[in-house]
């Protein structure tokens, strides 16, 4: 996955049970919030492993304000759970007396998680290790919407791919557009493939004997922004979907912005100045309908560029130098900086991450966009951290990543 060399953000502290007093009588806070607080204080440690491993325990104390026994009883059970392991202690030039600090560092080699995305054209299935790198990919082709027949499908894909994995799966995670309720594990609303209240936990849960947990795909992706890509310590961040379905997600310190029933991150009907295509909702100019993949290459039929509704052959069309497959991109990456810098003035993130072909794969895209958003603000927009032909397959493998770096110890049934 790609990560970078700039300086690492001071993981936060936690607080340490030595605050709590001893007699529970005469305690502040109730005895009950102590597996909450276990579950907190575990997550602060696998974070710091992953983002600063291999790493000294001594280290991790100082980042996550643990003492060192407490760091150590919890890189002790997270090493019986297969979650991290020793790494080789480090050479020195002359012998030293005494057993050297060995460092921990995160043991990807014994789990996977399972990936499903949910696009309107197909489905991505994958198998992730506990780093985020794509181990496995299938994509399935929707022959039907229904979302029963699409669940089979991509189950059919996903067994196939684990029994050849040879290690076993700690979860399933999916990714999905449009209105999807992570509590309930719900699809509330998807126009594009005309699902409504569909229970995808429910339904692949008893299919694959596997936790299931399910998310907007925007919230997928800047969880995975945070936990392994550019963006690991970002005070704040908002990730901006655009593709057949265009939506964002906010996040901050404390963790991705959800709001009641997970409605939060809705922007499809935001008006955007200089768009006059009518959307169905009898509004003109609303954000989707003007930067869909499905206007950008009904644009691109109209105008004899290509055939068909794959935005791949705009971009192949652009790359082989085709002026107008060009201008079609430049004028929506244009756009989607005026959707960026919209979104900008109304939350004011530390730093914004897009989500969009052309901005991922053309330099005047994305300078085209950063030019919208505008001088003061550009070094803070960038597109994803996460190649073109896996970016969705880490989406959904981050649904379940997510859940295991924020609770390790109950992440799965075969931990409790």
């Amino acid at each position: 996955m790609p990560r970078t060399a700039t300086p690492r953000t001071r993981t936060p502290a936690v607080p340490s049970s030595a605050t709590v007093a001893d007699d529970p009588s005469t305690s502040p806070v109730p005895r009950v919030a102590d597996p909450d607080r276990r579950r907190t204080s575990a997550s602060a440690v696998l974070r710091s492993v992953l983002e600063h491993g291999p790493v000294a325990r001594s280290t991790v104390a100082r980042l996550t304000g643990l003492s060192p026994a407490a760091v150590t009883e919890h890189c002790a059970r997270l090493a019986g759970l297969g979650l991290v392991r020793e790494a080789a202690p480090p050479r020195t030039a002359g012998a030293r007396v005494g057993r050297p600090h060995v460092p921990v560092e995160l043991d990807d080699t014994g789990f996977v998680v399972a990936g499903v995305h949910v696009a309107v054209p197909y489905t991505t299935v994958a198998l992730l290790d506990l780093r985020g790198r794509v181990l496995a990919r299938r994509e399935v082709k929707h022959a039907s919407t229904d979302p029963a027949r699409v669940l089979s499908g991509a189950v059919d894909a996903l067994q196939a791919l684990l029994a050849r994995a040879g290690r076993p799966a700690l979860g399933v995670g999916v990714a999905v557009g449009g209105w999807v309720d992570r509590d309930s594990g719900t699809v509330v609303e998807h126009p594009l493939l005309g699902w409504r209240d569909v229970p995808v936990r429910e339904q692949l849960g008893a299919r694959t004997g596997l936790p299931v947990h399910v998310d907007g795909h925007a919230r997928a992706l800047v969880n995975a922004e945070r936990l392994f890509g550019r963006a690991p310590g970002s005070g704040s961040l908002l990730h901006l979907f655009v593709g057949n379905v265009v939506d964002a997600a906010f996040a901050t310190r404390d963790g991705v912005h959800h709001g009641p029933r997970s409605q939060a991150g809705a922007i499809a009907h935001l008006p955007l100045a200089g768009s006059g295509e009518p959307c169905g909702c009898g509004r003109v100019g609303c954000l989707q309908v003007e930067l869909s993949e499905r206007t950008l290459c009904r644009r691109a039929r109209e105008a004899g560029v290509v055939d068909g509704a794959n935005p791949m052959r705009v971009v192949a069309a652009a790359a082989g130098g085709h002026p107008v497959a060009v201008r079609l991109l430049v004028e929506r990456a244009r756009m989607v900086g005026r959707a960026a810098a919209l979104l900008l003035d109304v939350l004011n993130p530390e730093r914004v991450v897009v989500t969009e072909v052309g901005a991922m794969l053309r330099a005047d895209c994305l300078a085209a966009l950063r030019e919208e958003v505008g001088a003061a603000r550009a070094d803070c927009v960038a597109p994803t951290s996460f190649p073109l032909d896996s970016v969705l397959a880490v989406a959904g493998g981050a649904v379940a990543l997510d859940v295991l770096f924020r609770d390790p110890l109950g992440a799965s049934p075969r931990f409790n």
